[in-house]
């Protein structure tokens, strides 16, 4: 039986949308169905008009089921309250601690609203004065009255984050590689974090460049299969370590010869394995560096090693041990852990602990593992300062983990269930996206103050210059799809923005760092206003940056607080891009909803009014090896021209390589996050090829405003100064 619109309040109440406007602009409602899957997954029954009523009226009575409320978050500079709930005719009394330890208490304000009744006791409600002078950062409210007493979490966030002060008005130019795909003659079939190292170094001292961005670092599983994309991770408050390079581990140094030769005849092994292999092994590779990273670490730390491992597993606190804990279950059990039994479903389960026990020295080697990959990554943003970047290394944050992560198994309560996230039809996905990820639940959210969220901040800026923020739209709603349906039959779900982006703001702050917001897609008019008064950047990509009129957005128009490219990951490289890669491949998967001739046809006349911009600019000159390197550079051109303080350059483009690394809207149906590094021929470049080659510096010098282009760096010869 239908609830109407009774059933509509209780979704406006739980910031569930009952319609929403669609990317060709047509008001599109939401069905009963859907409204109740996603109510279902909140923990809100609402199938009858009973139980609507019910939930609407616990709705209103939960506040005054707590003491205080267990998350405030304001601005720095902002004067608000709090409400506090007592015994109807019992004192109050507010105190404050802040981070530093000083105490204050605050001053209560005439609050005028009756008392109500909750559960049988009169209970009321006091208002109490937040002062507007108080630091940034995480503080405690302290309820003290004669019959309870409580705590809460008070969040005070920048006003605005910007550009870190030691960049000045300078606008800075970077690398965007996928690091997986970077190889080198010392990684093992697969890009690793000396890689990454290198490449900063190259970027900086022969380049110029400030930073390098790479794709999500997170965590994947630990034995195969692996997840391919680094989009959908199995933690996103661990590394994957996958990208250590064993003979960088401090310990290896130590190896006794027929250790040395252990690792060694693992590497060769797999190069023996790789032969003939056109795409990214991932659980190959990892197969063989695991071999090689246990002989590693049973070798052992010195005393001030383990001291300092010792250290490590101290301040990552139970997180880490939980998480080693449910790597060494994967590898016993199987990588799902919906289906181990039972009693092995959450992590304080006796059982759990009885094999935590049992097996204490692998999860031992997770934690080390951990530990070692923070330690090459934070080797990675010093190589990158030490080279003279102003920046370093920008992270990636995914918007979501795998259902079967760890992160849902050690924090199974804050996840809905039966729900993943994605995105509506658009333009470039006209069927929609699901992404197959679970999203977090608001109200647990703020139940926990923001904990698995500050956490997952920490971990992505504890070694960068930057973050960018894969959907940062997800801040502010995220497109909700109920289990057995498909993208088209979900609904938005509102998320406190004021409190996430504060808390981004803040921990960026404190790290040093800026936060660049993908906010691509469909969005609400006044979300990039907001981001950008609150000093996040937006981005902006060449190929989607039209006005009204459906013409190309002149360079002084575009946005300044956004870091501007000309393409992304889930776009061709420009070579392919302008060769219309992008539509015959969405053709031959099946992604069209017009036909193949209609699409390229609308493709070509969007090249054609570029290329005739650019021409009219006096952008394209001949200074490419080949027409497509001549468009490419004179494409770079328009967006050195922009106002944006933050480019950003592919490393495909850099090299003229072609092909896609992910395809939205496919899974096996494309070698997603599997496509190698490669030249215009096609074929894999290592990164000792990428030093020699004129290309990059063609590239670079137009970034860099050059009038002459430098020569590919050369080894000097022994004995030359």
């Amino acid at each position: 039986m239908s609830a109407g619109p009774r059933l509509f309040h209780l979704a406006g109440l739980l910031d569930i949308a009952t319609e929403f406007w669609d990317w060709k602009g047509r008001h599109t409602k939401v069905s009963e169905d859907t409204i109740i899957k996603v109510m279902a997954a909140m923990g809100v029954q609402a199938t009858t008009p009973e139980q609507v009523e019910a939930a609407i009226v616990e709705h209103s009575l939960k506040p005054w089921r707590r003491s205080l409320p267990p998350v405030v978050v304001v601005p720095e500079g902002e004067q608000t309250h709090v409400e506090v709930h007592v015994v109807h005719g019992h004192p109050a009394q507010i105190r404050l601690r802040t981070e530093t330890g000083e105490v204050r208490y605050l001053g209560q304000r005439q609050h005028l609203v009756p008392p109500r009744e909750i559960d049988g006791v009169l209970i009321g409600e006091a208002s109490f004065q937040i002062p507007h002078d108080l630091p940034t950062g995480y503080h405690r409210l302290e309820l003290l009255s004669d019959d309870r007493q409580a705590d809460a979490t008070l969040i005070v966030t920048p006003k605005f984050l910007g550009l870190p002060e030691r960049l000045g008005n300078r606008r800075v130019w970077g690398y965007a590689a996928q690091l997986y795909s970077l190889r080198s003659q010392g990684s093992w079939g697969i890009g690793d974090l000396v890689d990454l190292s290198d490449l900063a170094v190259w970027s900086a001292t022969q380049q110029y460049a400030h930073y390098v961005l790479i794709n999500p670092l997170h965590a994947a599983q630990p034995v195969p299969p692996m997840d391919d994309s680094p989009y959908l991770p199995a933690s996103r408050l661990f590394l994957n370590p996958m990208y250590i390079r064993p003979e960088e581990v401090r310990e290896f140094a130590y190896l006794d010869q027929t250790q040395r030769a252990e690792v060694a005849g693992l590497r060769v092994r797999l190069d023996a394995e790789l032969v003939g292999e056109d795409l990214v092994q991932r659980d190959l590779s990892w197969r063989y560096k695991r071999q090689a990273l246990q002989v590693i670490h049973r070798a052992g730390l010195r005393p001030a090693r383990q001291m300092a491992f010792d250290d490590f597993r101290r301040r990552q606190g139970r997180r880490l041990r939980d998480f080693a804990t449910w790597c060494m279950l994967c590898e016993h059990f199987g990588n799902d852990w919906r289906e181990w039994d039972d009693d092995l479903q959450r992590p304080s389960a006796p059982r759990v602990a009885q094999l935590r026990s049992d097996y204490s020295h692998e999860i031992a080697f997770h934690e080390w593992l951990q530990w070692v990959a923070w330690e090459q990554l934070s080797d990675a943003q010093q190589s990158a300062a030490d080279a003279g970047m102003a920046v370093g290394v920008i992270t990636d944050l995914a918007v979501g983990v795998s259902a079967a992560s760890a992160d849902t198994w050690m924090m199974a309560d804050v996840y809905a269930h039966r729900i993943t996230v994605g995105a509506p039809p658009d333009a470039y996905n006209q069927m929609g996206q699901d992404w197959g990820q679970p999203p977090w639940r608001p109200d647990r959210l703020a139940d926990t103050a923001y904990a698995p969220f500050r956490s997952m901040l920490q971990s992505a800026l504890s070694h960068a210059g930057g973050v960018r923020i894969d959907h940062i739209l997800g801040m502010f709603r995220l497109w909700w799809i109920p289990a057995g349906g498909s993208a088209r039959e979900g609904t938005y779900v509102r998320y406190d923005h004021d409190a996430l982006i504060g808390i981004i703001m803040l921990e960026a702050q404190r790290a040093g760092a800026f936060v660049i917001g993908e906010d691509l897609g469909t969005v609400e008019p006044w979300v990039r206003g907001y981001l950008a008064e609150r000093g996040i950047l937006g981005t902006s990509v060449l190929w989607f940056e039209y006005n009204d009129q459906g013409q190309p957005v002149p360079p002084e128009k575009w946005r300044e607080y956004a870091m501007a490219s000309v393409v992304t990951h889930d776009l061709p490289p420009t070579a392919g891009y302008l060769a219309n890669d992008h539509v015959r491949l969405r053709h031959e998967l099946g992604l069209l909803t017009e036909s193949l001739e209609e699409e390229e046809a609308a493709a070509n006349r969007e090249q054609d009014a570029w290329m005739r911009l650019l021409d009219a600019r006096g952008l394209l000159r001949d200074d490419g090896d080949d027409d497509v390197e001549t468009a490419v550079l004179g494409l770079y051109r328009y967006l050195a021209a922009t106002n944006s303080r933050v480019l950003n350059v592919a490393l495909v483009d850099a090299v003229g390589d072609r092909r896609v690394q992910n395809q939205p809207g496919t899974w096996r149906e494309y070698p997603n996050w599997r496509i190698p590094l490669s030249g215009t021929d096609g074929e894999p470049l290592m990164m000792e090829d990428i030093y020699q080659m004129p290309r990059p510096m063609r590239l670079a010098a137009v970034m860099n405003g050059f009038a002459r282009v430098p020569s590919p760096w050369r080894p000097l010869a022994l004995g030359r100064d």
